[in-house]
């Protein structure tokens, strides 16, 4: 059962989440229907960093999963060690 900081915890990453992924989608499929002297394109980056953020975010994802599996295995190869 999830406790009530639990709760909490997860409502907040999924406001996050929902936050993010309004703002990407009106960045990258709203955002060039509109007239570029708009006043809303000022609270925008520019569209280059509309691939290079997420691209940015997979490749530290990758490696941050690729160096806990790394720890992970060789923690576990000290110990079978230990144990022979």
């Amino acid at each position: 059962m999830a406790t009530g900081t639990d709760q909490v915890v997860g409502l907040g990453l999924v406001a996050v989440s929902l936050i993010i992924f309004t703002y990407y989608t009106a960045w990258v499929i709203l955002l060039p229907f509109i007239d570029s002297q708009h006043v809303i394109h000022k609270y925008f980056l520019p569209r280059a960093y509309a691939v290079a953020i997420p691209l940015a975010a997979g490749l530290l994802l990758l490696l941050f999963v690729g160096l806990f599996i790394t720890y992970v295995m060789l923690k576990n190869q000290k110990v079978t060690k230990k144990a022979q």
